[in-house]
């Protein structure tokens, strides 16, 4: 008889629905789901962080190879990457305009290319947040990190939150949740991307974002957006905010295993595979949450 397990957001029962074995790990990962907010999450997830999360991993060389952080910081005129930093901006500026007043925190900023931009690109204060190997790095790269001691002390002070392809990282995602609300202000945006996991109810392990080492849960909007209640947050469902083009764009290129910019990839039919991308992963269905 299957163990009984409680949804880590809503609290109902969960099932086992399959299992999936690691290609980076020799390990059989074990899915559950739970019926009532259809949140699906690895029963069995590796808590070798400081295995997972070393060097090679930021470096392409570990668990996802579709991109390198290091190379996209140290390239930032060639990689790719630039279209993803490049419509956050778009996003966040769109939906609470930026100002000199504007406190912005990448939340798990990588090695911090998106903070970079978004200081060399606009008006606002941009800070980020992140732990493990990639934190030395990107401080020797003069990006302003802030250390998970230093977070208490800036509860409710930033404007806005991004956490760019994090929250399905976490396995217990409503205390990082509430985390992030926490250091919002009254008001404040919280802009979020992870996977759909909606187009593949049928065909979950089919998913190529199914990568049972790193990815611990995965959302449907609805799922999303009762996260986002849970914690502090008034979910809102805002569709192509201006600057999902770009977004859309990086993670085509990302998933062809495209990392640099060419004349090749700019002759491309963008409007058309940026409409058929979106149509089959519903990048833009899933909802931003307002701090309340």
């Amino acid at each position: 008889m299957s163990e009984s397990i409680a949804c880590p957001i809503c609290a109902a029962e969960t099932v086992f629905f399959g299992a999936k074995q690691g290609t980076y790990f020799n390990k059989e990962f074990k899915f559950r789901h739970c019926p009532q907010c259809r949140y699906s999450f690895v029963e069995n997830y590796s808590t070798e962080y400081a295995r997972i999360y070393d060097e090679n991993y930021y470096r392409g060389r570990g668990a996802d190879k579709t991109f390198n952080y290091v190379y996209e910081f140290e390239n930032p005129l060639q990689t790719v990457r630039q279209y993803d930093w490049r419509g956050i901006l778009k996003v966040v500026n769109a939906l609470k305009p930026l100002s000199t007043e504007t406190r912005w925190l990448d939340f798990g900023c990588g090695s911090g290319g998106l903070v970079r931009h978004v200081r060399e690109h606009s008006p606002c204060r941009a800070s980020g947040f992140e732990e493990g190997w990639i934190t030395d790095y990107a401080r020797t790269q003069g990006v302003p990190i802030l250390a998970r001691a230093d977070l208490p002390a800036l509860h409710g002070t930033f404007d806005a939150i991004t956490a760019i392809e994090v929250i399905e990282h976490v396995p217990n995602p409503l205390p990082c949740l509430k985390e992030m609300r926490a250091l919002l202000k009254p008001g404040g945006l919280l802009f979020l991307t992870t996977g759909n996991a909606r187009p593949f109810r049928t065909k979950f392990f089919k998913w190529a974002y199914v990568v049972p080492e790193i990815h611990a849960s995965y959302f449907e909007p609805e799922t999303l957006a009762k996260a986002l209640t849970l914690a502090g947050f008034k979910p809102e469902f805002r569709g192509a905010v201006s600057g999902f083009e770009d977004i859309l764009r990086f993670k085509i290129l990302k998933n062809l295993g495209i990392r640099k910019t060419s004349l090749a990839e700019k002759l491309l039919p963008w409007p058309l595979l940026r409409y058929a991308a979106d149509k089959r992963y519903k990048v833009t269905a899933h909802p931003i949450g307002w701090a309340v």
